[in-house]
């Protein structure tokens, strides 16, 4: 059940119309999702059904779908090596997109800090699709799905970020960054919301 805060939120920000919009699905990577591995987020596994069902309808309704994998290097880390002394190598296992989604056919974005504008890409795949909005899910909603949104909005894109479509270690986190968003950069969308509007377009 969502806050009252969470609700007063959502009620802000702008209709969501999926044409010219695109499926921006953020860092679903085995290093969060796997209970193995020390960066598990357990709240990501309950956000899955919701994205895969979205995955499948931005195919059908041939609208453009990104993906995104989290990774580093020791020269490109920058202050991600300092700040949290780990990194996500290329080469390992963990780094992986959840073979729980199918990035078939899509683009997929290699990143190395938060913003997933940053030094990539995405504005070059999104403009060249004639998107003029973006759909933000994935992990984690206070790092990399609200840095990403941020940037998105810098970028003169509308943003719709998804509150049950994105995740992170616990509720602070979350609530905090869909208030900050809702106030100045993103409109809120719940992912049944979303999926309605597919439907209907």
């Amino acid at each position: 059940m969502r806050s009252q805060a969470e609700a007063q939120a959502h009620r802000r920000g702008l209709p969501f119309t999926p044409v010219h919009s695109a499926l921006l699905v953020l860092d679903m990577q085995s290093y969060f999702l796997d209970p193995a591995s020390h960066a598990y987020i357990p709240s990501a596994v309950a956000i899955l059904p919701g994205i895969r069902a979205l995955v499948r309808a931005y195919r059908r309704k041939r609208l453009p779908l990104v993906f995104t994998r989290h990774v580093n290097t020791l020269q490109d880390a920058g202050m991600m090596s300092v700040w949290w002394r780990d990194r996500i190598s290329l080469d390992s296992p963990l780094s992986q997109i959840t073979p729980e989604l199918d990035v078939a056919d899509s683009p997929v974005i290699l990143k190395t800090q938060y913003d997933a504008f940053y030094k990539t890409d995405l504005e070059a795949i999104l403009l060249q699709a004639g998107v003029v909005r973006v759909l933000i899910c994935g992990v984690m909603t206070h790092l990399c799905c609200e840095t990403t949104a941020r940037s998105a909005f810098g970028r003169d894109f509308e943003v719709y970020f998804l509150v049950d479509g994105t995740a992170t270690y616990n509720r602070d986190f979350h609530q905090a960054s869909l208030l900050n968003l809702a106030h100045g950069f993103a409109s809120l969308l719940l992912t049944g919301e979303a999926l309605a509007a597919l439907e209907g377009g």
